[in-house]
């Protein structure tokens, strides 16, 4: 009889042994198999971020490329065009003496003309944008802006160097033009104020006093969505803050 038992408490013991070595086996091959999937995900995970970046770099370029064929567009065929215009209506000023004070008037508009194709272009070109402080470029730009529109401004710029590349300065600075033209199409905003700090950390912030709108109903624009990924770009952040009747706020800032 004890023979008996030991073969069975033998018998009992390989049995543990074996359930144990299965289940370990099996622990050990789940835990291998959701580490491989992981480690898929991540990487299929850091394939679309690199996809989205560069479609995003690609969008950002083809855009600042068009943009620049516009600005050069308006300098050249535009602001000539014009030129010849005035040129012809003084000459018509010379030979026609009774007509000067009503040509006067054209020639005026003509002129004013000339100069807010010559203020777009600047605005388009991202050459005089990067040549010029990032600081001073947010300031000209309501400046511009608010000859034809009755929105008024607050701009607060830091005195701080902006110590920043051309391409971060190009990118900040089209998130900035995009932000004041949804102001300006969208947010039937009376005032827009506008804050610009250096120091300690980079941050820019434009708010309006417009109608806003429900971000839990409303999904971003693709304007809005182009300007966070612009963002990510230059490892900066975009928030963006809106309440129906309460205005909105961005604000771009690096951590």
């Amino acid at each position: 009889m004890p023979i008996e038992y030991y073969k069975i408490a033998l018998g009992i013991f390989v049995c543990l042994v074996f359930v144990s070595l299965t289940t370990l086996f099996s622990y050990l091959l789940a835990r291998l198999y959701i580490t491989k999937v992981k480690k898929h995900a991540e990487e299929m995970h850091a394939k679309d971020m690199e996809y989205q970046t560069t479609l995003t770099e690609t969008i950002v370029e083809t855009q600042e490329q068009l943009l620049q064929n516009i600005s050069r567009d308006l300098h050249d065929d535009a602001g000539q065009q014009i030129t010849a215009l005035n040129f012809q209506i003084e000459n018509y000023k010379h030979d026609h003496p009774e007509e000067v004070e009503r040509l006067s008037v054209l020639s005026q508009s003509l002129n004013h003309l000339s100069q807010s194709v010559r203020s777009i272009s600047h605005s388009l070109s991202s050459q005089l944008v990067m040549q010029q402080d990032l600081g001073k470029a947010i300031r000209n730009e309501p400046e511009r802006l608010q000859k034809n529109s009755r929105i008024q401004f607050g701009i607060a710029v830091s005195d701080a160097p902006l110590l920043l590349k051309d391409d971060e300065k190009l990118i900040i600075y089209r998130i900035f033009q995009e932000s004041l033209n949804n102001c300006l199409k969208h947010a039937r905003a009376k005032n827009i104020n506008v804050e610009l700090l250096a120091s300690p950390k980079f941050k820019l912030s434009i708010k309006d006093d417009g109608k806003g709108f429900d971000l839990n109903e409303k999904s971003l624009s693709l304007g809005m969505i182009t300007m966070k990924r612009r963002a990510e770009l230059i490892g900066c952040t975009l928030q963006i803050a809106s309440q129906p009747g309460q205005g909105t706020q961005l604000v771009l800032s690096r951590n």
